[in-house]
């Protein structure tokens, strides 16, 4: 699979079933997404897997995330978010 179709899933990927979860996903993708190395672009398309109410309680802080590299990825696209 080509980058561009490769970036077109993640796109869609990332439109979920919450606004909240959008709002987060969709300017991540678009401005920080092609800088991120091949581990933490993998470590993204697996958030992409979980479900929204997990994505909700990760990225709200009401619930932390078990898996460390997931975890490292929710605190990325905050402190992005942040910035």
């Amino acid at each position: 699979m080509t980058e561009i179709h490769s970036k077109e899933r993640i796109r869609w990927a990332c439109r979920r079933g919450m606004l909240e979860l959008d709002v987060l996903f969709m300017p991540f993708v678009e401005d920080a997404f092609d800088a991120l190395s091949a581990e933490q672009k993998a470590a993204f398309q697996r958030l992409l897997e979980a479900d929204d109410p997990d994505l909700f309680a990760w990225f709200m802080g009401h619930q932390e995330c078990n898996d460390a590299e997931l975890k490292a990825m929710v605190k990325l696209i905050l402190d992005r978010v942040r910035v």
